[in-house]
């Protein structure tokens, strides 16, 4: 039987892209912003349903799923502050209202006794009350559950990012996958980024929109001069320092204006990463920070994945929240074998 999947919070589609590039049909992918149905749409095979996760119900899904099929309900639920789901919910004042969204994750699990679940998240949700209503709710309904705190750079995505990813099966034993690789061999800021074509702050490669870096002020492109790949402000000559540097609290964040070093796994990729200021986001050699291509790359997107054309545009603002906020793709495909590989396990094909 073939392993079908339904993609909730599916964002740009980084999960639903590692998840087919496993082997597992994604029919569809649900979420509440439509900007992100374009970037879904163009580059994978499945169908982008703009609907708001907390109103879905059983029979939104079921009829998704072919007959026969292995039921798979994957997804990560925002818990971001900029995402247009906790500004919603955060209206109320409630401490672990960004958190609600795992909540409808379950209740959406309870109705449609998926075969698989799973759910990617960051690493602070195993501390969270919520966390651990969701996994009663699964032990509740029979799941056999395994769940960990994963580093990105061991399953190929070449950023030092950590996040929690759970696997749950009605049908037996489940686990993620060995790492790939180790500390002797990561992916590394080189073996992503390395071949893209060098450009200036402030310019865009002509042949790729998304390869576009911001424009730095006069003091910002001298920082960056000064700045040595994993290096820190502290290499500065004082005239370059910032104030808050020279405060006690500013001492303690030395990456922000920094340089990524080309041969280990770059910063984990926030939201902001295009613009230097925001965290350790300067080239390693060119004197700009990323452009929005690399991030995604970094991100472990493809290289040719299409985010915005002449009729779907978009800010850079959205574009780096669309970016860093995907699961990553690697990360992705990573979970996709875990699921095909115990399926194949328990006597199923998948």
């Amino acid at each position: 039987m073939p392993c079908v999947a339904v993609d909730l919070f599916c964002g740009i589609g980084g999960l639903t892209k590692g998840l087919e590039l496993s082997g597992i049909t994604v029919i569809a992918g649900i979420d509440i912003d439509a900007t992100c149905a374009f970037a879904y749409e163009e580059n994978n095979n499945s169908q982008f349903i703009c609907q708001d996760v907390t109103n879905v119900r059983a029979e939104d899904i079921m009829p998704l799923y072919p007959e026969n099929s292995i039921r798979a309900l994957v997804g990560c639920a925002p818990c971001q502050p900029f995402s247009k789901y906790s500004q919603r919910y955060r209206k109320d004042g409630q401490v672990d209202d960004k958190w609600r969204l795992l909540y409808s994750f379950a209740r959406i699990i309870q109705e449609t006794t998926p075969h698989i679940v799973s759910m990617e998240n960051v690493p602070e949700l195993s501390a969270k009350t919520v966390f651990h209503d969701f996994l009663n709710v699964l032990l509740e309904l029979g799941y056999n559950i395994d769940w960990n705190v994963v580093y990105c750079p061991e399953y190929g995505v070449p950023q030092n990012r950590k996040r929690l990813v759970l696997l749950a099966s009605r049908l037996g034993q489940i686990a993620l996958m060995q790492p790939l690789y180790n500390q002797n061999n990561y992916p590394t800021v080189r073996d992503a980024i390395g071949w893209l074509p060098p450009i200036n702050a402030g310019e865009q490669y002509e042949i790729d929109p998304l390869h576009q870096a911001c424009r730095l002020s006069e003091i910002n492109m001298r920082r960056i001069q000064n700045s040595i790949p994993g290096g820190t402000w502290r290499d500065w000559d004082v005239s370059l320092q910032l104030p808050c540097h020279k405060k006690e609290t500013g001492k303690t964040y030395p990456a922000v204006y920094g340089r990524m070093s080309w041969d280990e796994p770059s910063p984990t990729i926030t939201t902001q990463f295009f613009g230097y200021g925001n965290g350790r986001f300067g080239h390693p050699e060119q004197d700009r920070a990323l452009s929005l291509r690399e991030g995604a790359i970094l991100q472990s997107f493809p290289p040719d994945y299409v985010f915005i054309d002449e009729d779907h545009p978009a800010s850079r603002r959205d574009l780096g929240i669309h970016i860093g906020n995907a699961v990553p793709v690697e990360l992705g495909r990573a979970i996709g074998v875990s699921i095909l590989n115990h399926l194949r396990e328990v006597g199923l094909d998948g």
